[in-house]
């Protein structure tokens, strides 16, 4: 039977041992969120087991030896290293859309795989705002649902210029989606630090195309169909981190 799995602020940096000190392997949470989920909605009981994560791909098997309305009390039955992480590091500039059609994109990129999510304004952007600690919920429960490692990253929204800048500073390859740009699949390259570049509903502009070729980014496209930009989105994180 698959085991639940929490990602929290839980110490796993350091090996389990079978002479460890009473407490040793113990982890005590105060989290009302997580006592609440275990409690109130999974209705887990003393003796069951779980597996916790600390966010840094450190993972443990976990029984639950004592659980109140205020607290919940782990012993440790063993510590490993989650592997299963993709190579590529890849990020997504997404430009904010629709407040469901942004979570979805978000949601689903996390469980594809996606390390990093970048806001970004355009100049077609309608929606400016964002609840970014409702994304990090979002990311948090998608990265526990999908058995990650670590949970990625979501920043506060960047300008389209600044987000230009930081992609070819710090990114191997940068793709820019976009009609009428070559086919995804003849991309070559062996890049394992990649952006990944979706616009708004109503595309990009003009003067932000001219940009993004200007500073060596590949303008790609799935082909001839219109792709709504949440979808956009989801298919070019599952295809970078897979099969690119």
């Amino acid at each position: 039977m698959r085991l639940h799995r929490f990602i929290g602020d839980f110490n796993l940096s350091k090996p389990s041992s079978t002479k460890a000190l009473a407490g040793d392997n113990e982890i005590i949470s105060k989290d009302k969120e997580l006592v609440n989920q275990l409690l109130k909605v999974l209705r887990l009981k003393t003796g069951e087991k779980v597996i916790l994560c600390d966010g840094n791909a450190n993972e443990a098997e976990a029984e639950i030896v004592l659980i109140r309305p205020t607290e919940v009390t782990f012993k440790i039955v063993k510590k490993y290293k989650n592997e299963n992480e993709h190579d590529v590091h890849s990020k997504l500039y997404l430009s904010i859309l629709k407040k469901e059609n942004f979570e979805l994109a978000v949601q689903k990129a996390v469980e594809i795989g996606v390390s990093e999510i970048i806001p970004i304004l355009t100049e077609r952007t309608i929606k400016t705002g964002l609840n970014i600690n409702r994304l990090k919920k979002i990311i948090r429960e998608a990265s526990e649902q999908s058995g990650r490692g670590i949970m990625p990253n979501v920043s506060e929204p960047e300008t389209f210029d600044n987000a230009i800048k930081e992609a070819k500073k710090n990114n191997d390859l940068n793709l820019f989606f976009d009609l009428g740009g070559k086919p995804l699949i003849d991309v070559k390259h062996q890049s394992l630090k990649i952006g990944i570049f979706i616009g708004p509903e109503g595309g990009w502009g003009e003067k932000e195309r001219v940009i993004a070729e200007k500073e060596g980014f590949e303008i790609c496209s799935f082909g001839k169909l219109v792709y709504r930009a949440e979808t956009a989105a989801i298919t070019a994180v599952y295809y970078v981190v897979n099969l690119l």
